[in-house]
């Protein structure tokens, strides 16, 4: 497996060399002290696996992380700074890793990569759909939630953010609405129109609307609609 480092400071980077001498599965193919050079290497080298660090002069991590076109390698961070770990979770990280890096945490990183690579193959570089009783970890600034997805009635699109609705609580969330839409199981979520996706547990009553539409009504009080088309893919969705 081919990796690449991404870290500013030399000796960090020369540390986790030192560290992954231990796993011979591991290839480090090359290394970039700033994104410029990192998306160079990427291009050249398409690594598997890339060793990422947070805090780097000009573009950081977290931003070269999120500007990555598909299909993105794995991708562990490696830091000095705690506060990011849930942003890098909601990136897609593999894991998140603090400085000075603990060879027993490099190893179970390395372990759980071994065995989401041995895995059933799931469509390339989509995260696992979450199930209706699965908790998700939601913050927006200072307040965190821990939310049960099947509690989550409405999804809406802010441009490249996500406004989440679930009890008396609306987060927005840094993450796009289709990014939303591939963690969330279609039995339970539908998407409504370009901006919406609905909990079809939470739907209260509907009604014909313009132009061959639905007016769908969710308990709490929020009120969707549906162009004639997906009208018609809910009809045939939801009819016996």
């Amino acid at each position: 497996m081919k990796a690449l480092l991404i870290d500013d400071e030399r000796l960090a980077r020369n540390e986790l060399r030192r560290l992954l001498a231990a796993f011979p599965q591991v290839v480090i193919a090359g290394e970039a002290a700033n994104a410029k050079l990192a998306r160079e290497q990427l291009a050249a080298l398409k690594p598997d696996l890339i060793f990422l660090d947070v805090q780097m002069p000009g573009e950081t991590g977290m931003e070269f992380l999120a500007a990555l076109e598909p299909p993105v390698p794995h991708v562990i961070f490696t830091t000095a700074y705690d506060e990011f770990a849930v942003k890098a979770f909601e990136l897609n990280a593999l894991d998140y890793l603090l400085k000075p890096v603990d060879p027993a945490r490099l190893a179970a990183a390395l372990e759980k990569l071994r065995a989401k690579v041995g895995a059933p193959a799931a469509p390339a570089n989509r995260p696992a759909r979450l199930a209706a009783e699965d908790k998700v970890f939601v913050r927006e600034g200072d307040r965190c939630w821990f939310v049960e997805v099947k509690s989550i009635r409405l999804l809406e699109s802010e441009g490249n953010y996500t406004r989440v609705h679930f009890d008396a609580a609306q987060p927005q969330l840094f993450r796009s609405l289709n990014a939303m839409e591939e963690r969330l199981d279609p039995k339970y979520f539908f998407r409504a129109n370009r901006r919406q996706i609905i909990n079809l547990a939470w739907i209260d009553k509907i009604e014909p609307w313009f132009s061959g539409g639905l007016l769908v009504h969710l308990k709490g009080g929020a009120k969707v609609e549906l162009s004639r088309r997906q009208a018609q893919e809910f009809r045939e969705k939801m009819s016996l």
